[in-house]
């Protein structure tokens, strides 16, 4: 096991800085019609850089087998993104450090809406002083037979924003889980739309805004266009919520659950919101909100399907994964092993005190213990990129905080 996460650990530092592999630089691929099943030729593929902003640095085209191939100083060394323009449709896929082929789907245009169904809808709501902090996310869905990909280029998913809310961001994802930042076309009276290829299989759009918080008050109407399976409220337990439809739904991850399912389209959802946002842990540095801690209790119901969905919407927002990955494979390198029978094992006590069993709960301990350690830090990393986006923190505290964050687990790493 040490020998295997010190592999993790060594493909870390390769990932973060660029100490190279054999074919570090290249990558190469096939564009592949998923509609039709036939190789894409002569279609335009484009390499992204995601650091310092979303920068075109590379493009080709595929050849007559629907090939690519892209040489860069930049590829291998960190998170990258191709694009491939097919039928004036863009599709997406990520580029993760360490790999040197990647193949992409296209499908086939339809602006036809009944290709896709909106399954569920997060509100994630967070007040910040005199500003409450809202984030959405619809998962979308898309079983077309045959399979095409649902797209307008005046925009196929709108939305609106509460009277008063300010719009910080909207991003979408399709299968592969690599969020874009969209474009936003206006259309009026705080409603907006984006131009996004929904291709088939699971996919979903992501806002940012926040509204005025007087009082630590307010009331959210927000209307819907699409009917949705499932509608779920996260709030920290500071905050009470009250809507009609809407029953808790337990705790996850420090914070509470409201649901209500069958939601028709055009049925606005009122939410009243109060309360403050929690007070920050006793370990916690200044100018972090916390709610600290894990579940409270057991989420029923409609709750059980959240915790991937939560957890990809804290870790998409969070940047520099690929350090977080590399210092947590370190910290379970490092730890002390612990085996039956052997010196961890005496150290447990004698042989009447069973210390195979007492090893083996340590070692499960020491997990829960590190597993409450990065939730709480995952939960700072996500409020402090949810105000970011929501304009309320500058760059430089930002940066500030950001490191104060990071600090903590390299300080779990030593420990």
């Amino acid at each position: 096991m040490k020998r295997l996460l010190s592999q993790l650990a060594i493909g870390g530092v390769i990932a973060l800085w660029g100490a190279g592999g054999a074919l570090a630089g290249t990558v190469t691929g096939v564009v592949r019609n998923g509609t039709t099943g036939a190789r894409a030729a002569g279609v335009e593929v484009v390499l992204i850089q995601l650091q310092g902003g979303m920068e075109a640095v590379a493009n080709t085209k595929t050849d007559a087998q629907g090939r690519y191939r892209f040489e860069h100083s930049v590829l291998g060394r960190q998170p990258m993104l191709i694009r491939v323009n097919y039928r004036g449709v863009n599709f997406h896929q990520s580029l993760p450090p360490g790999r040197d082929a990647v193949d992409i789907e296209v499908f086939e245009p339809t602006v036809d809406a009944s290709a896709v169904q909106v399954a569920s809808r997060l509100i994630a709501l967070e007040p910040n002083g005199a500003v409450l902090l809202v984030g959405e996310e619809y998962t979308v869905q898309n079983h077309s037979n045959p399979p095409k990909a649902y797209y307008k280029p005046e925009g196929n998913f709108v939305f609106k924003i509460p009277q008063g809310g300010e719009l910080a961001q909207v991003s979408a994802w399709g299968p592969s889980g690599m969020p874009v930042v969209q474009g936003t076309i206006d259309r009026g009276d705080h409603g907006y739309a984006v131009a996004f290829a929904f291709r088939p299989g699971e996919s979903g759009v992501r806002l940012s805004y926040h509204i005025p918080y007087d009082s630590n008050r307010a009331v959210l109407h927000l209307p819907s266009s699409y009917a949705a399976r499932r509608v779920m409220v996260v709030a920290p337990p500071t905050v009470e919520i009250s809507s009609a439809g809407f029953v808790p739904a337990g705790t996850e991850q420090g914070w509470s659950l409201y649901a209500r399912d069958a939601v028709p389209a055009d049925d606005a959802l009122d939410l009243s919101v109060s309360g403050t946002a929690p007070p920050p842990s006793a370990s916690e540095p200044p100018g972090l909100n916390e709610t600290g801690g894990r579940d409270s209790g057991r989420a029923e119901g409609p709750a059980r399907i959240l915790p991937s969905r939560l957890d990809s919407l804290k870790w998409v927002l969070i940047g520099g994964f690929a350090a977080l990955f590399f210092l947590g494979a370190m910290f379970l390198w490092r730890r002390p092993a612990v085996t039956p029978g052997g010196a961890g094992a005496a150290a447990m006590g004698s042989n009447s005190e069973r210390p195979a069993a007492r090893a083996a709960e340590a070692g499960r301990e020491l997990d829960r213990e590190v597993g409450r350690s990065l939730d709480e830090l995952k939960d700072r990393l996500f409020r402090l990129e949810l105000r970011r986006q929501a304009g309320t923190l500058s760059e430089e505290e930002y940066t500030r905080e950001r490191g104060r964050a990071e600090k903590v687990l390299r300080d779990l790493l030593k420990g």
